[in-house]
C-alpha cells in the first residue's frame, strides 16, 4: 500500500496541471481575443506616450 500513497499526490498533481493546460488553451482566441488584443494594445500606447512625455535627455 506504500507504493499507492506514493503515486496519489504526482498523479493527482498531474491531473490538475492538464486541466490548467486545457483551460488556458481554451481561453486563447474565440470571440475574447480581439478584446484582449485591444486591451494589449492600448496599454502599450499608454506606456509609448508616458515614455514620449517624459523628461528628454534635451531638457536636463
Amino acid at each position: 500500500m506504500d507504493y499507492v500513497s506514493a503515486l496519489v499526490p504526482p498523479v493527482v498533481m498531474a491531473v490538475f496541471f492538464i486541466g490548467l493546460i486545457v483551460t488556458i488553451v481554451k481561453s486563447q482566441g474565440g470571440d475574447k481575443k480581439a478584446k484582449e488584443d485591444a486591451a494589449v494594445d492600448a496599454a502599450f500606447a499608454r506606456a509609448e506616450a508616458a515614455r514620449q512625455a517624459g523628461p528628454q535627455l534635451s531638457d536636463i
